[in-house]
């Protein structure tokens, strides 16, 4: 079963998100801001992480970031779900290393094709 770490300052899009997948069949251990997720994956690894991009203390550009300085974390697929839709911040994304930049609100069926891809 593959697990996936999901961050969001949210609690109510991270129980929306963590429904979803763990409807899908992944296994989901969430995170309440980047510090949080950062901390969870020196202790675990993850297939993939999905996170917020506006949060308090570290948004997802910056957790991506420090994940991808992170050797167990090179090369896991790493998408930004936001309402962020601008091409500067998509581009940002990239240059941080973000494999997928998804915009909210979501399409559950979509997020899970997405993710299936990307974990394959």
């Amino acid at each position: 079963m593959h697990s996936i770490l999901a961050v969001d300052d949210s609690a109510s899009m991270r129980k929306m998100v963590s429904f979803t997948l763990v409807s899908a069949g992944f296994k989901v251990v969430e995170a309440i801001d980047g510090i949080d997720a950062f901390e969870k994956a020196q202790k675990q690894s993850f297939d993939l992480v999905l996170t917020d991009q506006n949060m308090p203390r570290l948004d997802g550009i910056g957790l991506t970031r420090k994940l991808r300085e992170h050797p167990h974390f090179k090369s896991t697929p790493i998408l930004i779900l936001t309402t962020e839709s601008s091409d500067q911040m998509k581009q940002a994304g990239r240059a941080a290393g973000a494999t997928g930049w998804l915009v909210k609100p979501f399409d559950p069926s979509r997020l899970i094709e997405v993710i299936r891809k990307v974990i394959a």
